[in-house]
């Protein structure tokens, strides 16, 4: 497995072509500039340095020399890290736990039930699992309109996490009503951002919101 990841000089990142792990790893990316090989995957035929590289298989996988990671989570702290301008997190390690535990709110409340309804689009449990995305974007909608971005002043890691699953909300057939301006505003100013538009791959830039 080392002796694949030492031939390469430039970093490398197994994407989905419309996954929303990669979706926000690629958003952090096109923040940051980083210049990457990005070995789109769509399907389910899984490219043979892949099974090599990944006892998982799973996307995305990031490959930066001999290292090679698997999480979306540790990939997007990792390239902020590695990356430092711009800044996606605090320098402060009080910020940054606090950053963190964000985080891993919004990966409870949001990214793992969108994670979930993607894979089930087209069966009989989608409505369940949309309604439950629903009511947790919804009862959360004040958190949007506290701040120009995610409970932040500034554009964080937070906001790269988020947008890819309110960019994909027409895809899960989701409506929100005129009550929940504060989700519209916000997703605009994020969706407006040139590393948003960047980021997506052919298939996601069809994608509507609703």
């Amino acid at each position: 497995m080392t002796s694949v990841a030492n031939r390469r000089s430039m970093m490398e990142l197994y994407s989905g072509n419309t996954c929303i792990r990669s979706h926000q790893v690629r958003f952090v990316l096109a923040e940051k500039g980083i210049l990457t090989e990005i070995n789109n995957v769509d399907g389910s035929v899984v490219p043979e340095d892949l099974m090599a590289l990944n006892p998982y298989v799973s996307l995305p996988t990031l490959i930066d020399r001999e290292l090679i990671l698997y999480d979306s989570r540790v990939i997007v702290e990792y390239l902020d890290e590695r990356y430092p301008h711009p800044p996606l997190m605090p320098v402060s390690p009080v910020e940054r736990a606090k950053l963190r535990l964000g985080l891993a709110t919004i990966e409870r409340d949001f990214v793992e039930p969108a994670v979930a309804l993607d894979l089930v689009l087209g069966t009989r449990v989608e409505n369940a699992h949309r309604k439950k995305l629903k009511s947790l974007l919804t009862s959360s909608a004040d958190l949007f309109g506290i701040k120009p971005f995610f409970l932040s002043d500034v554009f964080t890691i937070v906001d790269c996490v988020i947008a890819p699953i309110l960019w994909r909300l027409g895809l899960f057939g989701i409506e929100l009503s005129g009550n929940h301006k504060s989700i519209y505003s916000y997703r605009e100013r994020v969706f407006s951002r040139v590393a948003f538009k960047e980021s997506m791959t052919e298939d996601e830039e069809e994608m509507r919101p609703d």
